[in-house]
């Protein structure tokens, strides 16, 4: 029996694209862009989290300057209630996309033996 992989992959993309969780991201993602100054505070938040991220990943050091301004920054989303929702609601995604990838990776889990105990 042949299987298309790519068919049944973007099968799942379109469930997830009609998914209640994917239909509130964006939701919440469209309130926030639509609101200006939640635009402003959220991309300003995103470009300090991608700044780390590739500092990190490229094996730089991160000051102590840049983690009290990634904290403040937190902070700050955190405190308003569109972008707060958002960011919840982006985390309950990534735990489902998650949840999929292990699922996915099980046959290779098995046949190698998993790594985590």
């Amino acid at each position: 029996m042949t299987n298309n992989y790519y068919d049944v992959a973007y099968d799942l993309e379109k469930a997830l694209r009609q998914s209640n969780e994917y239909a509130e991201l964006k939701k919440l993602y469209d309130e926030v862009n639509g609101d200006p100054s939640s635009k402003s505070m959220f991309e300003n938040f995103r470009d300090i989290q991608l700044k780390l991220q590739q500092k990190q990943m490229q094996g730089e050091e991160i000051t102590q300057e840049e983690v009290e301004q990634a904290q403040k920054s937190v902070a700050l989303v955190q405190q308003h209630d569109k972008i707060s929702k958002l960011m919840e609601s982006e985390q309950r995604m990534s735990m489902m996309i998650q949840e999929l990838n292990k699922i996915i990776m099980k046959p290779l889990e098995e046949l190698y033996g998993s790594t985590e105990q």
